[in-house]
């Protein structure tokens, strides 16, 4: 992301550290019960099809193991299962475990510390979590940590467009309209901040280098829908 594109967001009121991790496990209690409501409308129900891309790019085998991390309402679980996998539920929030309609095992706990053994499981996945984290870094090698050598991950969030057109709609619409239906839905002050926290997300080269030096290989970056998301898949060496 360019300096220029950076200035897009005003992230001189967005929190810090231990506060960050405060303010999103009860902004996520909050938002909970309409969360999938807001999510639909607010994307035109594109976070569906990126969900599957992720899936699909995941590229395993039936019946492995997946943790699905800061997963929200269950959606990506869903995907996974109905892929064939066998997905497991992480969240902090524990409104989002109870609004849960995946019917997979849940569990509430910090994803920078899984309480999981080392090389258990064959793959993570995370959707549009990223940026909501204290330290990437820490959390790229929490997963590395976890999943089995040869063993894959797909993480999905926002992006900044590279096309100047599609960016300056997408900071008018991002910034301006989906605070305005979030307030009317769900929480306004929830639906200010998530606009804003795609700045707490690194440039794509320094995502890629940051997998690679957690311990993937063949990582790759990919911007889906003219640069609203972007998707990080990547195989554990």
């Amino acid at each position: 992301m360019s300096n220029s594109e950076k200035a897009t967001w005003d992230t001189t009121d967005l929190p810090q550290g231990e506060a960050k991790a405060k303010v999103v496990q009860n902004m996520f209690d909050a938002i909970a019960p309409r969360y999938d409501l807001v999510n639909r409308i607010m994307t035109f129900r594109l976070d569906t099809r990126w969900r599957k891309i992720a899936v699909r790019k995941l590229a395993l085998s039936r019946g492995a193991r997946v943790l699905d991390l800061a997963s929200g309402t269950g959606d990506l679980c869903i995907d996974l299962r109905k892929a064939g996998l066998l997905p497991l539920s992480f969240d902090m929030s524990f409104g989002m475990l109870a609004a849960d309609h995946s019917n997979a095992p849940r569990v509430q706990a910090d994803i920078l510390r899984l309480p999981i053994a080392t090389a258990s499981v064959d793959g993570v996945t995370c959707g549009f979590a990223l940026r909501n984290l204290v330290d990437l870094g820490v959390f790229f090698h929490e997963i590395s940590r976890v999943v089995k050598p040869g063993g894959r991950i797909a993480l999905l969030d926002v992006s900044t467009p590279t096309n100047p057109i599609i960016r300056w709609g997408n900071s008018i619409y991002f910034g301006k309209v989906v605070p305005r239906i979030g307030g009317l839905l769900s929480n306004r002050a929830a639906y200010n901040y998530l606009p804003k926290s795609v700045a707490y997300l690194p440039e794509p080269a320094a995502l890629v280098r940051m997998l690679e030096e957690a311990g993937f290989e063949h990582v790759r970056h990919e911007q889906l829908s003219g640069g609203l998301t972007q998707l990080m898949h990547a195989t554990k060496k």
